[in-house]
């Protein structure tokens, strides 16, 4: 037996219990044959000496948005801008730039009307907690219309002439349920349109053709490789204000078909998707899914379909997240009189979430203020207690605001989590004001879940929020915000062991494929990510590099010395590689 791939002289971290170390990985056919000593007397055709650089499994990224962040990679990006003139500035010039080309403010083939200006990347954190003055943004815009995503995907920023095309700028017009258009005291819109009032304009630009799609997959995934990343869970494709198609599906196959995903995908429809199904059903239930009776779970180790995504209530920084207790004002001192609200009525959304999962799927419910973990654990439990477990788990995805007496409960029910360290850094000092003192240890939790036997899955909300695994492990770890607190409560900090389980074991488990993947360990699919040094020793994790990432054994990145061979020098202070090929 000749192996296809021999890792040698690496410092392997297994994330296996059973066998914790390695310096010896073989690879057969896209799986992991076996360690160190199981390749005694085994050739390889091709060999490559690591010296001594660091080995995981590959990283995954339990909740992202890969088809709205590669379209962004494409569109004009503000997130740079400190302060509203710049912002106005960046604006400007993508009018500027975007009248010289043939389609203004168009990638062809995105479906969008040839005149729309997109741009991505926006916060009001960036600009002292300001948003943009429409009366500007018209200035700049003239009657061009402009739909600016907000960094939390809960909001964005429109002009006088996009409103007007959606017929939404009279004060008469009615705000849809889920959603807000923002309105000053004489009616007059802000620009600012919250949650479901978003899709009021998302539906004049919708649908993105397959292959704008594609193209967004194949920019997103590559950047994924160059840090680590060999799966992803994509959260929401195929309608409401998150999905980009209705065949996203189809896009993603094509993608994978033509060697443009480079990454493994398990992607989440969203609710409003399904549609009532005919055939025979024990009495009582009133299933609803996609053609066929197509379910979680469905698909291969490349491409799959995880849980139907629902959306309970908003986010933090927008303070639209369904809470318990008032948000604050002036640093936590004053009560707001606001405690968010949910996307639609409790028990119209637990109708839906019921039928869906009478259906055979398994609910990832985004649920981020603690009155809406509330909801999600009830609804969850309730149609586990009826139908029964399902094989891919129940999520919860970014239980921000959980309460102490929730953890035990969602231990119980066996709901996985998905809080994203990686908010803390922009959005952590905002929160914190937000929130106020006495609840904000409730926020982002992350030991506390895994002291209560809840299971924790690394993931970012790209591109919500910094993607890089690396510097999420490093957030786990320290919790800092931009201005150099420590988030929240400093007992939920994460050991670098942890914060790596986090992005391998953890979020294999939460998505239902740990069968599969999350450590190193033979009969498991050979995705590994090659990083300059270990995770668990490292002064910094965030400054640590990727030096190669590999999906099935097959590297989707890998460094200049991997790509051509170099003499090993034991003196080296840094990672370097031997390669050597062996065809006989």
């Amino acid at each position: 037996m000749k192996l296809d791939l021999l890792l040698r002289n690496a410092d392997i971290i297994t994330m296996d219990e059973r066998r914790p170390h390695a310096t010896s990985l073989g690879v057969w056919q896209g799986r992991i044959v076996g360690l160190d000593d199981d390749l005694a007397g085994l050739d390889a055709a091709e060999v490559l000496d690591l010296g001594g650089a660091t080995v995981t499994p590959g990283f995954i990224d339990a909740h992202c948005h890969t088809t709205w962040f590669g379209l962004g990679l494409g569109e004009l990006d503000v997130s740079a801008a400190r302060g509203l003139t710049q912002l106005y500035a960046l604006l400007e010039a993508g009018m500027a730039a975007d009248s010289a080309r043939p389609e203004a403010g168009q990638e062809p083939g995105t479906g969008a009307a040839p005149d729309w200006l997109l741009a991505t990347g926006f916060s009001q954190q960036q600009h002292g907690g300001e948003f943009p003055d429409i009366t500007v943004l018209d200035r700049i815009t003239g009657n061009r219309p402009l739909f600016m995503r907000h960094n939390s995907g809960h909001m964005a920023v429109v002009n006088t002439a996009a409103l007007r095309l959606a017929g939404a700028e009279p004060a008469s017009f009615p705000d849809p349920d889920g959603g807000v258009i923002v309105r000053d005291a004489d009616g007059r819109p802000t620009g600012l349109v919250q949650e479901t009032a978003q899709q009021l304009i998302q539906q004049l630009i919708l649908p993105y053709s397959s292959e704008a799609i594609e193209a967004a997959l194949d920019r997103a995934t590559t950047y994924y490789a160059a840090e680590g990343i060999t799966s992803f869970t994509e959260a929401g494709i195929g309608g409401g204000w998150i999905g980009h198609s209705p065949v996203e599906l189809a896009a993603y196959q094509r993608a994978a078909s033509a060697g443009r995903l480079h990454a493994r995908a398990q992607l989440m429809p969203v609710l409003d998707v399904l549609h009532p199904l005919g055939g025979q059903h024990p009495p009582g239930t009133t299933p609803a899914g996609l053609d066929l009776g197509i379910a979680s779970g469905f698909g291969g180790d490349f491409l799959s379909l995880g849980p139907a995504k629902v959306f309970l209530d908003g986010s933090l920084l927008g303070e639209t997240a369904a809470v318990s207790h008032d948000y604050c004002s002036h640093g936590g001192t004053d009560n707001t009189g606001n405690t968010g609200y949910f996307q639609a009525e409790p028990d119209a959304l637990r109708a839906k979430i019921e039928a869906a999962y009478a259906a055979g799927w398994s609910i990832a419910a985004h649920a981020i203020g603690d009155r809406a973990v509330d909801l999600a654990i009830d609804i969850i439990t309730g149609c586990a207690a009826k139908y029964g477990p399902r094989t891919v788990p129940n999520r919860i995805e970014h239980a921000s605001m959980t309460r102490p007496e929730q953890l035990q409960r969602l231990a119980a029910a066996d709901i996985a989590v998905t809080p994203q360290a990686s908010f803390f850094a922009d959005g952590g000092d905002g929160m914190t004001l937000s929130l106020g003192p006495e609840r904000l240890g409730w926020a982002y939790r992350a030991a506390s879940f895994l002291s209560a036997g809840v299971t924790l899955a690394g993931s970012s909300d790209r591109p919500v929020a910094d993607g890089n695994v690396l510097r999420g492990m490093q957030a786990f770890v320290d919790r800092r915000t931009a201005s150099g607190a420590v988030f929240g409560n400093p007992d939920e900090r994460l050991g670098p062991l942890q914060a790596l389980a986090a992005y391998t074991t953890g979020a294999a488990a939460a998505t239902g494929a740990s069968g599969v993947k999350g450590s190193l360990t033979a009969g498991k699919l050979a995705d590994f990510t090659v990083l300059s040094g270990s995770p668990l020793t490292a002064d910094s994790i965030a400054e640590l590099q990727v030096l190669a990432t590999a999906v099935g054994g097959n590297f989707t990145f890998r460094s200049p010395g991997l790509t051509s061979p170099v003499a090993v020098d034991s003196a080296a202070t840094g990672p370097f590689f031997s390669t050597a090929t062996n065809r006989s």
